[in-house]
């Protein structure tokens, strides 16, 4: 399969890799001659590590960098059986590009976006054949990470979309395939574990070291919330979030938090700025948190049950399958259960308790419990 890739940053080089050494031939487009020429070294960097690990030999590392081309013109994407974009995410831009694109490609050739956020049926209307159209959305980094989200736009042909997933499983990658609304699956079921702790310390119930230790003490989370808001960037975080919050015509279920916009404002951006919600400079000291399992489980249990109300949520309105949501969240964001069996665990009663008590505290829409979930408690049901 002859695969086009078009941009060259982090996200679209890790496509071109995963691409490649499935045997791929991959040709990996940008107008910046820098960033090819860059990403064609961190390759090189990628490829000689996974041979000091012993995952790979060298023929494998000169197999796959021979399975990519760098180009800078989009012309040469012409025999692509599919192409990916993965540049900013910018709609006008994104059109522009695909407009321009099926200019040089075969009728047959399937034209997808890594968009994160986008809607495709919006990308699709830019082409001429918009049922050729669909969105593949990889998680970074694309080499490591399993998930995969398969967006078909409504235009999108049935045949585009089985071949799109056929694809990306032959890749190698766990498929979940996702209604085309905003976030998809895991941007969107996601958005309470930073919302959530996010207001529990506006609220000043804890700071954010004693918010992220509940979690991971808890919860069996890799990282907090706070920890990973400065792993992936305070501005691309709160962005994300504004995205969704406007996008779902202002649901108070996304609204983003001031102290996250005033962060990203003042240029603490977490890890890549050197300052977040945390100190990473040389020599900084880690806050200690306060260790009181009382507070840990009122922390936990509140950003535990709101991220179940929004997956069950999901699965209400046909988003995607329980076992994709479930799936999304465990491959795409490492969270150490599926969300619907978490419920299972708890309970549906203890969810729809949980949900109350904060509703009728707050008596905020913000609160509000899942009619799915409020149907499975009637009749005793669990989601598997």
């Amino acid at each position: 399969m002859n695969v086009g890739i078009i941009g060259s940053g982090t996200m679209g080089s890790g496509i071109a890799q995963v691409a490649a050494t499935s045997g791929c031939k991959v040709k990996l487009y940008d107008t910046n001659q820098i960033a090819l020429d860059k990403s064609k070294s961190v390759l090189e960097k990628v490829l000689s590590r996974l041979i000091e690990k012993g995952r790979i030999d060298t023929d494998e590392k000169l197999r796959i960098q021979t399975n990519i081309s760098y180009i800078n013109s989009l012309k040469d994407l012409a025999d692509s059986n599919l192409t990916i974009e993965a540049i900013v995410e910018n709609l006008e831009i994104k059109q522009r590009v695909f407009s321009e694109l099926e200019s040089y490609v075969a009728d047959d050739c399937i034209i997808a976006s890594n968009t994160s956020s986008l809607s495709i049926a919006s990308i699709a209307a830019s082409l001429k054949k918009p049922e050729r159209c669909i969105g593949i959305h990889f998680f970074n980094p694309a080499p490591l990470m399993k998930l995969v989200e398969v967006i078909p736009a409504i235009q999108t042909s049935k045949e585009v979309l089985e071949k799109s997933v056929q694809t990306i499983s032959e890749w190698k990658k766990v498929v979940a395939v996702a209604k085309d609304t905003p976030g998809f699956i895991v941007n969107r079921v996601a958005r309470p574990f930073y919302g959530e702790a996010l207001r529990i310390y506006e609220e000043g119930l804890a700071d954010f070291a004693t918010i992220d230790w509940s979690l991971k003490t808890l919860g069996g989370f890799r990282m907090g919330p706070f920890e990973l808001m400065d792993f992936i960037g305070n501005d691309v975080n709160y962005t994300v979030t504004e995205t969704v919050f406007t996008a779902f015509y202002f649901d108070p279920r996304y609204k983003p938090a001031f102290t996250q916009k005033r962060f990203a404002e003042a240029g603490y951006l977490g890890r890549k700025s050197g300052k977040g919600y945390y100190d990473y400079s040389e020599g900084a000291t880690k806050p200690i948190p306060t260790e009181n399992l009382e507070l840990a489980q009122t922390i936990f249990d509140r950003v535990l049950v709101m991220l179940i109300n929004e997956a069950a949520d999901a699965l209400f309105l046909k988003i995607a399958s329980a076992e994709d949501i479930d799936t999304a969240m465990t491959k795409g964001v490492n969270y150490p259960k599926g969300l619907l069996a978490w419920a299972d665990e708890k309970g549906i009663e203890w969810c729809v308790n949980t949900l109350d008590e904060l509703y009728n505290e707050y008596h905020e829409d913000r609160y509000r419990c899942s009619p799915l979930l409020r149907k499975m408690n009637r009749e005793n049901l669990k989601f598997f």
